[in-house]
């Protein structure tokens, strides 16, 4: 007599609570977790945007990070020897969250080859974009940082709509974003306006030309601080 085999199921397993899995609800504003907690569970983003920040020991906080549906954080709690939490991770908008207990994500990792693999391309991919996010501090204006910011946000390059609005967001979170002042963001939100990159009536809109920004570094005189534009009112 044959035994049946049930097959892991990979979105299955992330989309429903059960044992050492809890599916919790963040309002704006509400944390993941903080920085210097225990570092004892993987969270996984269902729905919803979130950020991850450090705070220096001078009180100076950084964004170093957004997270978008389908990503993983947390998962420093996976290291050999459990430790403390490096960042904070923070609801952006309503967030509905998977959260695994350590000894959880260690069991399917050891034991489902299917969960490890998307696990791993996942870190990959993460590896991959602070990489780059340390090529554009080093290397990128402001203003490119910027459009750089909003394009990720608007997660262009994933299935979706052509035009993308992105989560509310403070011109102050941008500027803290990418290393700059209020004012400057807004000079920059107020230029890409007026070159048609972006649009806003209560959220901004993202358009694809705005890419051309960021891969072609195409901008009148290709010179970010000369021109003078007015203000938007």
């Amino acid at each position: 007599m044959s035994k049946s085999i049930t097959t892991f199921d990979p979105a299955a397993f992330l989309a429903n609570s059960g044992l050492g899995r809890t599916i919790i609800e963040l309002k704006p504003k509400q944390t993941f977790f903080c920085q210097g907690d225990p570092a004892d569970s993987v969270y996984y983003l269902q729905k919803g945007r979130a950020k991850v920040t450090v705070v220096s020991q001078r009180g100076k906080e950084a964004t170093i990070t957004l997270l978008s549906a389908t990503d993983f954080v947390g998962e420093e709690s996976l290291a050999a020897i459990a430790g403390l939490r490096m960042a904070t991770a923070t609801a952006v908008n309503t967030c509905t969250v998977l959260k695994v207990s350590r000894n959880e994500m260690v069991r399917v990792m050891h034991d489902e080859p299917a969960f490890a693999d998307l696990f791993l391309k996942f870190l990959l991919t993460r590896s991959m974009r602070t990489q780059a996010d340390l090529v554009d501090q080093l290397f990128n204006s402001c203003e490119k940082r910027l459009a750089r910011i909003l394009l990720l946000m608007a997660e262009f390059g994933k299935p979706g709509e052509p035009e993308t609005f992105i989560p509310p967001i403070t011109q102050e979170a941008l500027a803290d974003m990418i290393g700059t002042t209020r004012s400057r963001v807004s000079f920059f939100m107020n230029r890409f306006r007026k070159l048609g990159f972006i649009s806003y009536n209560g959220r901004i809109q993202v358009h694809k030309s705005l890419l051309n920004v960021v891969l072609l570094d195409q901008l009148p005189d290709n010179n970010a601080q000369k021109p003078v534009i007015a203000s938007i009112l």
